[in-house]
């Protein structure tokens, strides 16, 4: 029989497996708002927007992942993510996502002619940046940096 207090986890990009092991708890980002997924949960597919994944690991440490989107599915005490990009926020290096928002940024003040795919495509890419700061801020002040 399962332990009940645990919940089987994995997370996936194209390109690696990013992590995979029992933990108590996440938080992730979804369109649909954040929600905090626990042992026993109900199932669920939902969209996830970029943002930041919170892990409870079991012995209380705090991991933190930021995601660019993609998919959660949760079934009886196991969640799997397929996200569009994912890093650990220990492997994001701050000025480059730092030097990457602003970039971002002032691509987006600089458009003259409206193309839509390309303002979604910049923005789409702000969004990333600004969850990968957002990890990296979290993750540090998490280890009292």
């Amino acid at each position: 029989m399962p332990d009940q207090k645990r919940i089987k986890f994995e997370i996936a990009t194209p390109e690696r497996v990013v992590l995979k092991e029992e933990i108590a708890q996440v938080t992730v980002p979804t369109v649909e708002g954040e929600i905090t997924i626990l042992p026993k949960h109900s199932p669920l597919v939902s969209v996830l927007k970029p943002g930041v994944l919170e892990l409870k690991k079991m012995d209380g440490s705090i991991e933190i992942i930021s995601v660019s989107g993609g998919f959660v599915e949760v079934l009886l005490n196991k969640i799997i993510i397929l996200a569009d990009t994912a890093e650990r926020a220990e492997e994001i290096d701050m000025e480059r996502a730092e030097e990457a928002r602003k970039r971002a940024e002032e691509s987006l003040k600089n458009l003259r002619s409206i193309d839509s795919v390309e303002f979604a495509n910049l923005s789409a890419m702000l969004e990333k940046e600004l969850a990968r700061t957002r990890s990296a801020k979290k993750w540090r002040s998490l280890k009292g940096e």
